[in-house]
């Protein structure tokens, strides 16, 4: 199968629900059960790192301490419940009730460290997920990032407990690690699984998943946290949570329509016959043309869109919770609400975004390329200008700073019909090993983010020092889009194909052309020399 096969090749196969509609149901929420599981230190290092109500026990612990900690936890000797560390700012008890949960004496730094350690895993398999899933299918892959993480999140608290900051981090690497199958295996997915028709609705449902995960985990967060339970109940709840998926996962979900045994005939040749890509067979022998891939402008500028959407929204997702707190002196609770209204805002202006996006198209207003670019614009320069207006708002305004900081994770919601899915449009056959190169490097920036913020807020109660991180987010939003703005171009590049000429025999047979048909050269093709 080529992409030079006409859309309209295969109809759509009842108006019912198909198999291609469940897997995007359970790939939304295997999504949501991801982003969760990034999520929930976010919130959840609020309540571990400082008294409450409930009369938490604070750690103090210096360095012979924490070496006893780690000695004891690696090493089988009996845990150090029995330690009393006293110092002259309190005493540190252990308490085993999961009623009492501890509280730690992490610093900034520890605290900066903990949130960022989760990309440093992240990156490492992104580009071999990408060839993995191209290859050999998304269902493994997306199997094993959600099952490592409901299992790593489970152990987070003993993890705490025992080990510290430092085991934390070495839980949050793994995840990461875990993690990095996910993204290129849900694109190598999509590639398979939806229509052209179908594909911005489809890729909107499953990415979506991010911030419903992320408003859910913001709300709940908080309740439990404050609840008698504790802070360690946010990662049992999440861990549990992703086993869930994976074992129905494992059940239905499967790498491509052809591997189904639940899907019909009818539905299979639809998906096939409108999906743009090689068969199974095929896709095996294709070699990955890095060289075309790294001189294409039109992938060029996917990558710094994904690289400039990644340091700003990161920035705001790990930083939130704490400006909430610390700048505009709201609790824990009301933290997690507020922080939760932009990822409502977003979750619900993707779907608009993605209705309008279809519908300019589809009535002719605008074709594929100016739709892809009108929002992304709308996505970047929509936050950089709200965010702007938040620098400079007085301290003493709580609701309007929650407005519009609303307003800009809101619309950056119409990256989903922007950059995100512009792999997809580039190379139906390379689309994972796209996403992996992209969001590999993205999320180098994900790492900046909040390490960033270290170098820049000295004082976390000092407004000015954070409109300083919040200029850094505006100009990366403008430039990234001004070089997808020039650059992008949504057609299927020449490189889809390493073997053009027998693709356009293939394909020009399957639509009754003849052999004299050839392809029309694109403003895409631009590449370096």
């Amino acid at each position: 199968m080529t992409a030079d096969i006409d859309v309209d090749a295969g109809k759509t196969p009842g108006s019912g629900l198909g198999v291609r509609h469940v897997i995007t149901a359970l790939l939304f929420l295997g999504t949501t059960c991801g982003y969760a599981s990034r999520v929930s230190m976010s919130v959840a290092i609020l309540a571990m790192t400082e008294e409450n109500e409930h009369g938490y026990e604070v750690f103090d612990w210096d360095r012979s301490h924490k070496d006893i900690i780690l000695s004891s936890f690696f090493s089988n000797h009996q845990p150090f419940h029995s330690l009393c560390c006293r110092s002259s700012a309190n005493i540190c008890r252990l308490t085993h009730s999961p009623l009492f949960p501890q509280v730690f004496d992490w610093d900034r730094s520890h605290k900066d460290m903990i949130l960022s350690s989760f990309f440093w895993g992240y990156v490492v398999l992104q580009v071999p997920a990408g060839l993995a899933a191209a290859r050999l299918g998304g269902k493994t892959p997306a199997f094993l990032a959600i099952l490592s993480n409901g299992v790593l999140n489970l152990l987070v608290p003993l993890a705490a407990t025992y080990g510290g900051w430092i085991a934390v981090i070495v839980c949050r690497v793994l995840m990461g690690l875990g993690q990095g199958l996910l993204y290129p295996s849900l694109h190598g997915l999509l590639g398979r699984w939806a229509p052209r028709a179908e594909r911005s609705r489809m890729g909107t449902i499953v990415y979506c998943g991010a911030q419903v995960g992320t408003i859910i985990e913001m709300m709940v967060s908080g309740v439990l946290s404050a609840s008698s339970w504790g802070w360690p109940s946010v990662f049992y709840t999440t861990g549990v949570a992703g086993v869930a998926w994976a074992a129905l996962w494992l059940a239905v979900g499967s790498s491509s329509p052809a591997d189904s045994r639940w899907i019909s005939d009818e539905e299979r040749q639809y998906i096939e016959m409108n999906c743009g890509g090689h068969d199974e067979e095929e896709r095996k022998g294709l070699r990955t043309p890095w060289k075309k891939i790294w001189t294409s402008l039109p992938f060029l500028s996917v990558v710094l869109a994904h690289a400039g959407q990644s340091l700003g929204f990161w920035t705001l997702l790990t930083e939130m919770p704490t400006y909430m707190k610390n700048v505009l002196n709201v609790d824990i609770k009301n933290s997690a609400l507020y922080s939760a209204l932009p990822y409502i805002a977003m979750c619900l202006l993707s779907f608009v975004f993605s209705w309008l996006a279809d519908l300019l198209v589809n009535r002719g207003v605008l074709g594929v390329t100016a739709s892809r670019k009108l929002f992304n614009t709308i996505a970047f320069w929509g936050p950089a200008l709200a965010l702007l207006g938040l620098c400079y708002l007085p301290r003493e305004h709580e609701l309007l700073a929650v407005a519009l900081l609303t307003a800009t994770v809101g619309l950056n919601g119409a990256h989903f019909v922007g950059f995100l899915i512009s792999h997809i449009d580039l190379s139906p056959n390379y689309a994972s090993t796209l996403m992996g190169i992209t969001n590999g490097i993205g999320n180098v920036f994900s790492i900046m983010a909040p390490l960033s913020v270290t170098l820049v807020v000295k004082d976390e109660t000092d407004a000015a020092e954070w409109r300083n991180v919040f200029f850094i987010s505006i100009a990366f939003y403008f430039l990234s889009n001004l070089f997808y703005i020039i650059f992008m171009v949504a057609e299927v590049q020449p490189w889809n194909d390493p073997n053009p000429t027998n693709n356009l025999e293939i394909g020009t047979k399957k639509k009754g052309l003849t052999n004299e048909t050839r392809r029309r050269p694109s403003i895409g093709d631009n590449q370096f020399n």
